[in-house]
């Protein structure tokens, strides 16, 4: 991923954190939470609708929880509707041991581009991005906010070469999760997360919104 790329959204290469003191110690929660509280009927319904039929089709439990990185380096526990088979984690390194350039493609960006542990509606939830409704609560509790850096595993944490995903609280989308998704290394994450975090400001949140919007209607989540 080329740093003219990321610059994409970083129109201003010098530190501005200084410049918007008021929107990111205080009126970013504000927003996170107004917002949040506004869809929440919605959101209650929706993601309702979507694990009763989980829970019909594939009878097993619909959510799925995992701790990430907050902020700060603390440990939280965030929440999505199941897109795996349950025994993800065993289907996960058998399939890696049997397969060298799957291997590969793991250690590089954390992710596969033909991932056996997707169930069927799993994938359909990934390219809409519903499967990420439920950490719309994380939001809520503080664990999270609408925009940020992708939130991280713990065990990811050695591949990371930077400190601004500590300064932050990880975000439902940001930079990173609207641009080069299937396509970057891990360790790019954090240019895009340096960048985001010296230019943070309400304009440049309620663009990476409408962004995501477009990326959903796309269906190019993952």
């Amino acid at each position: 991923m080329s740093i003219e790329r990321i610059n994409d959204f970083a129109p201003d290469p010098k530190a501005r954190r200084a410049k918007a003191p008021i929107y990111r110690h205080g009126g970013k929660r504000t927003l996170d939470v107004a917002l949040v509280l506004a869809a929440l009927p919605i959101l209650v319904f929706t993601v309702g609708l979507i694990a009763l039929a989980m829970l019909i089709v594939e009878r097993h439990n619909p959510f799925y929880t995992q701790l990430r990185v907050g902020k700060g380096g603390s440990a939280f526990r965030i929440w999505k509707l199941r897109t795996m088979v349950p025994n993800a984690d065993e289907m996960l390194e058998s399939h890696l041991a049997a397969n060298p350039a799957a291997r590969l493609e793991w250690d590089r960006t954390q992710k596969l581009t033909d991932d056996p542990r997707i169930t069927l509606i799993g994938r359909f939830l990934r390219q809409t991005s519903l499967d990420e409704l439920p950490q719309l609560w994380n939001v809520l509790a503080g664990d999270m906010s609408l925009v940020g850096p992708r939130p991280m595993m713990l065990d990811q944490q050695k591949l990371y070469p930077s400190n601004a995903y500590y300064r932050l609280r990880p975000g439902l989308t940001g930079p990173w999760q609207v641009s080069a998704r299937h396509r970057s290394a891990f360790a790019d994450r954090a240019q895009f997360d340096d960048a985001y975090d010296a230019n943070l400001t309400l304009r440049g949140d309620i663009g990476l919104l409408f962004k995501t919007v477009q990326v959903v209607l796309r269906g190019t989540g993952c």
